[in-house]
C-alpha cells in the first residue's frame, strides 16, 4: 500500500533524519512531468531534498516518525537486542550502510548496541574502534536521537539519559 504525504507532514527520510515535506510540485524534464515531494531537514542541514512521487525506491525511504509510545516501547527493547557485529570488515560496511540507507529504528537500536559494546570491549584492551565503524555509529546515533528528540520535545544531547534513565541503566562518564 503506498502512503501518501501532505505538505507540513514530518517524516523521517533515509540519512537525512527528520524533514518537513515544505511542498508538492511537479517540474519538467525532458518533455516530461514528474511530482516530487520537496524535503527539508529540520536539523542541521539547509538543503532540500526531491523525492519523485513515483519513485518507490525512494518514497519508500520516507517513514512517518514514530509516537512517544512507538519511542518508549523501542527504548524497552534495547537491553533485549542482538549484536549484529560481522568479522569480515567488508560485509560488515555493506550490512551497516543497508541499515543506515534504509533507516528502519529496530536495526538502527542494533547497530548502535552493538558498536557500543564493541568499542567498549576493545577500549578494555587499549585499542579503539576502527575509523568507519565509529562512522556507522555516530550516524545511527544521528538519526534515531534526531527523531527521538523531535518527537519527545527535547535536545538531542538530553536522548541519551532519557534512554539511560527509561531503560534504568546509569549513565556512565565518558573517560
Amino acid at each position: 500500500m503506498k502512503v501518501v504525504y501532505a505538505v507540513n507532514d514530518v517524516v523521517l527520510y533515509g540519512g537525512e533524519g527528520v524533514c518537513k515535506i515544505a511542498d508538492i510540485e511537479k517540474r519538467n524534464f525532458h518533455g516530461k512531468e514528474v511530482e516530487y515531494y520537496v524535503l527539508k531537514p529540520l536539523y542541521g542541514s539547509s538543503s532540500t531534498v526531491y523525492v519523485p512521487t513515483q519513485n518507490t525506491t525512494l518514497t519508500d525511504r520516507i517513514r512517518r516518525i514514530l509516537s512517544p509510545e512507538e519511542i518508549f516501547q523501542l527504548i524497552q527493547t534495547m537491553p533485549d537486542e542482538k549484536s549484529i557485529w560481522i568479522e569480515n570488515e567488508n560485509h560488515r560496511k555493506e550490512r551497516y550502510q543497508q541499515i543506515l540507507k534504509k533507516g528502519d529504528r529496530e536495526e538502527l537500536v542494533r547497530l548502535i548496541k552493538t558498536l557500543y559494546l564493541h568499542r567498549e570491549a576493545l577500549a578494555e584492551k587499549g585499542k579503539k574502534l576502527h575509523i568507519a565503524d565509529e562512522q556507522f555509529f555516530r550516524e545511527a546515533e544521528h538519526i534515531l536521537y534526531e527523531e527521538f528528540a523531535h518527537v519527545l520535545k527535547i535536545s538531542q544531547d538530553q536522548v541519551l539519559p532519557y534512554i539511560m534513565e527509561q531503560i534504568g541503566t546509569p549513565l556512565e562518564e565518558e573517560g
